[in-house]
């Protein structure tokens, strides 16, 4: 029988394995995310617990590779582990208790529009892009494939190109061809795995605040974060995302391939999601063909 992931479970938990922490307030993090469960300990901490088995693994990824890139002087704050927490009463999986970054999730914030915070996530990416890799955290089923071969998903993509409206599938797949028809020749840097506006914190000036959810780190193509140029920025900004970092344009094929392919798959109904989270993808697919349509690259 599963136990449910709740206040009571982390209250629990603590008590037996960090009782010091036991007297703390403990707050379930709204919305908490889908890989994870977040709950804030106090005014200091965080607990995230996995969702599911298959997410287990990310535990085990930041807390091998987050002190590494967190001495690397990176140019925002980023998530930073604290305490290994073990499977009990009841519940399966490793957890973690992480510092708490303060700030607004981007994805609360309206600033899509902001040239000066996409030079901010450029400049953040650039840094993350510079540390020096490691080959043990090579791209692959583990992190879900991020930073490596996007032709993993092709068979999924062209389900969900099948399934869309007649109107957009076959520009639809003109992005995925050119996507698929180019590949990350270089050395293989760092990669976030999910640099999505729920996984980015603003302060009130709306500045980039910190960086968290590291559970797909890796080494690999960047192409897989810079999804958010299509996802959250728009006009001006995503331009000036786009010169900040400076790569090759098939780099920039594949990030739409990566957009794409998050969209269609929710878009079509071959991955279920939450309404919230199909019409977000409608919204994409429609950002991306409206670019193609105008013959930017």
């Amino acid at each position: 029988m599963s136990v449910a992931i709740d206040e009571e479970l982390v209250r629990r938990l603590l008590a037996e394995q960090f009782p010091d922490l036991a007297p703390l307030c403990v707050r379930q993090v709204v919305p908490g995310g889908w890989d994870n469960r977040t709950f804030r300990i106090g005014d200091d901490l965080l607990a995230r617990l996995p969702s599911a088995t298959r997410y287990a693994a990310q535990v085990e990824r930041e807390r091998r590779w987050l002190p590494v890139l967190g001495a690397a002087g990176l140019p925002a704050p980023i998530s930073r582990p604290i305490h290994a927490g073990a499977p009990g009463c009841g519940y399966p999986r490793p957890w973690s208790i992480y510092g708490w970054l303060p700030g607004l999730p981007l994805a609360e914030a309206n600033l899509g529009a902001s040239e000066e915070l996409a030079a901010q996530l450029a400049v953040f990416l650039r840094a993350l892009h510079q540390v020096r890799p490691d080959e043990a955290a090579a791209a692959g089923p583990a992190n879900f494939h991020r930073g490596g071969d996007l032709g993993v998903y092709d068979h999924q993509m062209r389900r969900a190109v099948a399934a869309l409206p007649g109107s957009i599938r076959s520009r639809v797949a003109r992005i995925w061809d050119a996507a698929m028809e180019s590949r990350w020749t270089g050395s293989p840097v760092w990669v976030h795995g999910d640099f999505a506006p729920r996984n980015l914190i603003v302060d009130p000036a709306g500045a980039l605040a910190g960086v968290i959810d590291f559970g797909q780190v890796a080494i690999g193509d960047p192409a897989c974060d810079l999804v958010i140029a299509w996802t959250y920025l728009t006009g001006p900004a995503r331009r000036r995302f786009r010169e900040r970092l400076d790569l090759d344009d098939g780099t920039w094929a594949r990030t739409k391939g990566w957009a794409a392919w998050k969209a269609a798959i929710l878009a079509s109904g071959v991955a279920q999601g939450p309404r919230a989270d199909v019409t977000s993808a409608e919204a994409v697919l429609a950002e991306l063909l409206n670019e193609d349509g105008a013959g930017s690259s």
